[in-house]
């Protein structure tokens, strides 16, 4: 019998129909069985690796059925053994009101003691574990205490699911048992069968694997899904392409990276005009198709010819909300004279999808759109002094200082950040539809959390109708990979502290433009692994940020606990 080697995946599901991606030990048929509807697909393969993506169709909104996974007519999953609930299908219902948790960054390594000292208690985990019911559920995370928990329509992760470059002591183990680690690129990611195994690593553990399979999930990558730094700029992308082992880098990075966590994205029809899927769905020969050339010149032209292929995607959810999730990495242009967090083809089709006539216009991008008002100004002099304001011999020390320091967000990207403002405001106005109530930048990456609130500057006003949306920053990070005692504290000493006052002047001498809009901070920073939760009431959004907390030494079952709370009326 074929085993489940890895999932399953509840992926994208809407009303009446839902995704269930798999992979298996061998090339094999796989059905998905919920109450009497079933879905069935022939596994595809890639670099000996065995995949499904299984749709089931039919069924009844706002209901949770449970299902089966068989692989060659043999039940594979729920396993006999599984101390968890059944896992559903749960499929939305407008009417109900949309919940959504979302976080970035998490590595993968031991639950134990061990594993905790070093990365701290698995957000995720905890989250699943009270879904569970596991652990104890009266606790101030839900709004209703005591109560049955509600579980979550969808969990966005907002990048660095999987970390290419900086690998654990278990993948470290993996890729010496393969090649010479002296060799580059030493302990870092090689190749497509390294991917497969860190994404196994990752979604294995029982508890996080039962979660994956109960909950929707989305995904989009971030730089440490490929390497730090991820095109930061022109001279970063030099530098590696200079490399003799980049090149394989790149393809296997956005190659796993289509298979593992873009492919689930996509509802039924965007897949129906995915040309990758297609060519895959359209083998009708005897034997499974190898897709591993096709996945490789795709990813190739992917990563040469950024505009070739979009990875950001938009989801409705009903009025209630629409999600737009942003690739802010791949879709970069990094030449000198034209440098922009996205290219032209992406910031048009961003602009198309920022509209009203939806209570909440909620924008996933990994990168923080609104860093602490000081460290947006120190990056965006960052870009004017690598860019040549002071000079070219200072040019060459603001990119070192750049890559450095990572100073790459949307602040160092001024083209496009002062345009994607420009939508926000008209957005916010009411220009593009009923303004919803509040337009919320969902957000990961800088290893710590916060909420921020922006309004337009006096003169980004003047002449122009009043916002109506609360403009809302939500940062949720790490999941799992946090700052030592030491780095929270610079952190939060450099980013809320020094480069307040610095920012704004070095931004002035070196000309950079100044915001339309000024913000505050509404709550934090804070540094816990946490897993943020957002839900439409009638009040306005509300948000609250959990985290793990271990009971004496019984690691094995963290409780779930809230850090911070807030509702945006």
């Amino acid at each position: 019998m074929t085993a489940l080697r890895l999932g399953p995946l509840l992926r994208h599901v809407d009303e009446t129909s839902a995704s269930v991606w798999v992979e298996t030990a061998s090339a094999s048929t796989v059905t998905v069985t919920a109450g009497e509807h079933s879905g069935s697909a022939r596994t595809f393969c890639v670099h000996d690796h065995h995949y499904a993506l299984v749709c089931v169709d039919g069924l009844e909104p706002g209901s949770k059925t449970p299902y089966t996974v068989s692989i060659d007519g043999e039940q594979v999953w729920p396993p006999a053994d599984s101390p968890y609930p059944p896992s559903v299908i749960p499929t939305l219902d407008h009417a109900k009101p949309l919940r959504m948790a979302f976080g970035s960054c998490r590595t993968s390594v031991g639950h134990d003691k061990a594993g905790n000292d070093t990365h701290g208690v698995d957000a995720l985990r905890a989250y699943a574990l009270r879904m569970a019911g596991v652990t104890d559920t009266a606790h101030r995370d839900d709004p209703d205490p005591g109560d049955e928990v509600r579980w979550p329509d969808l969990v966005l992760f907002l990048g660095d699911q999987v970390y290419a470059d900086e690998t654990t002591q278990e993948m470290k183990e993996f890729i010496e048992s393969r090649r010479d680690i002296e060799q580059a690129p030493w302990t870092e990611l090689q190749d497509y069968e390294e991917y497969a195994h860190l994404y196994c690593l990752a979604w294995t553990d029982p508890a996080n694997r039962w979660l994956l399979s109960t909950v929707p999930t989305a995904m989009i990558f971030d730089d440490h899904d490929v390497r730090d730094d991820w095109n930061t700029s022109r001279a970063w992308k030099d530098e590696m392409e200079a490399t003799d082992w980049w090149h394989g880098r790149i393809v296997a990075g956005l190659g796993s990276y289509w298979v593992h966590q873009h492919l689930g994205n996509l509802s039924a029809d965007e897949r129906a005009e995915d040309e990758i899927w297609q060519r895959i769905v359209g083998h009708d020969g005897p034997e499974e198709y190898d897709a591993s050339a096709l996945i490789d010149a795709f990813a190739d032209r992917a990563d040469q010819e950024p505009s070739s292929y979009r990875w950001s995607f938009a989801r409705d959810f009903g009025t209630q909300a629409r999600l737009v999730v942003v690739d802010s990495r791949a879709a970069r242009v990094l030449e000198p004279e034209h440098r922009s967090l996205l290219d032209d083809e992406e910031l048009a089709w961003l602009d198309g999808q920022l509209c009203g006539g939806f209570d909440h216009l909620l924008i996933g991008t990994s990168l923080p759109f609104l860093l602490a008002p000081g460290l947006h100004y120190v990056e965006a002099f960052s870009e004017a002094l690598a860019g040549g304001a002071w000079g070219r011999r200072l040019a060459k020390r603001g990119e070192t200082i750049r890559q450095a320091a990572d100073l790459e967000h949307w602040a160092a990207f001024q083209e496009a950040f002062q345009t994607v403002t420009a939508m926000v405001l008209e957005v916010a106005r009411g220009e593009r539809g009923d303004a919803p109530e509040t337009v919320t930048f969902l957000s990961g990456d800088v290893h710590h959390s916060y909420v921020s609130e922006a309004r337009p500057t006096r003169r980004a006003n003047r002449g122009q109708a009043p916002t109506r949306s609360r403009i809302i920053q939500a940062v949720c990070s790490p999941i799992r990979n946090p700052l030592s005692r030491k780095w929270r504290f610079a952190t939060a000493f450099l980013s809320y502290g020094v480069a307040g006052p610095l920012g704004h002047v070095v931004a002035r001498s070196a000309k950079v433009p100044r915001a339309p809009m000024t913000w505050r901070l509404l709550k934090g920073p804070w540094f816990d692994n946490n897993l943020a939760t957002l839900e439409v009431t009638d009040r306005g959004l509300r948000m609250w940020w959990a985290k793990g907390q271990v009971d004496g030494d019984d690691h094995e079952h963290p409780r779930l606990v809230t850090v911070a709370d807030l509702t945006v009326d």
